[in-house]
């Protein structure tokens, strides 16, 4: 027996423990309200149930009573004939009739205090009702607020600051080497511009000064000494040639 009372005991936690993940609070506050609702209903229409049962024995309370007070008067009646036989009928016939009406009395009385009690738990329950949904929104707009928090409180615990600063400063750092590297790039690209535009100033200077010393040449006329810091030693070397070749050709 111990075995299966602690098997039951299990089963009754686990139970208890999915009812409690499945109530929503804002379900069951809507359904608890139109539940009450339902109730002010049924109770409504058992109170006026009772006012009419009750209205309904108190006709048939007054008319038993008007009867015995009939058979009464007949008796009255027989009496002053000097019909005695008749006038103990009717007054058998009258008794009938009061008993009838005195039982009908006693259900009335019984009635109306079921009917005032029915009353006041109507009472009661629409004040409850209204109590309840002025409470239920409070307590609606109290269970999403608390909802809201305890995911925010679940996305901070899985919040870590460390990982997400660090890897926000490898990105910034990321960002500074590579405009570091497109400025290093742009800045090659200028130099190595530059020094076209002086290499091609300067192919124009030995093209100048070498088409001089043709014109020298072909006219006869000495050539001037140059400047030992504009003309290369490559340069020597082509003039050379370009003598020996104009020798030859003479």
């Amino acid at each position: 027996m111990a075995f299966f009372d602690r098997i039951w005991r299990v089963i009754r936690a686990n139970l208890t423990s999915l009812i409690s993940q499945v109530e929503d609070p804002e379900k069951i506050l809507e359904q608890t309200v139109l539940d009450m609702q339902d109730d002010l209903i049924r109770l409504r229409q058992a109170v006026a149930q009772a006012i009419a049962t009750q209205k309904r024995t108190e006709r048939q309370q007054l008319q038993a009573a008007g009867m015995s007070q009939e058979w009464y008067q007949r008796a009255q009646l027989a009496l002053q004939k000097g019909e005695e036989p008749l006038a103990r009928e009717a007054l058998s016939r009258r008794k009938t009739y009061q008993d009838t009406a005195d039982a009908l009395k006693t259900q009335i009385d019984q009635q109306s205090t079921i009917v005032t009690q029915m009353k006041q738990n109507m009472v009661m329950l629409e004040s409850k009702l209204s109590e309840a949904k002025t409470k239920k929104d409070m307590y609606i707009a109290r269970a999403r607020s608390a909802k809201a928090s305890e995911k925010l409180n679940d996305m901070m615990g899985k919040f870590s600051p460390d990982g997400s600063v660090a890897a926000f400063e490898r990105m910034e750092q990321k960002v500074l080497e590579l405009e570091a590297k497109s400025e290093a790039i742009a800045e090659l690209n200028s130099d190595t511009l530059e020094q076209k535009f002086a290499q091609l100033a300067s192919n124009d200077d030995v093209d100048a000064e070498l088409a001089a010393m043709k014109a020298q040449l072909v006219s006869g006329a000495a050539p001037s000494s140059l400047p030992a810091s504009s003309v290369s030693p490559s340069a020597d070397e082509d003039l050379a040639n370009l003598r020996s070749q104009l020798e030859e050709g003479r």
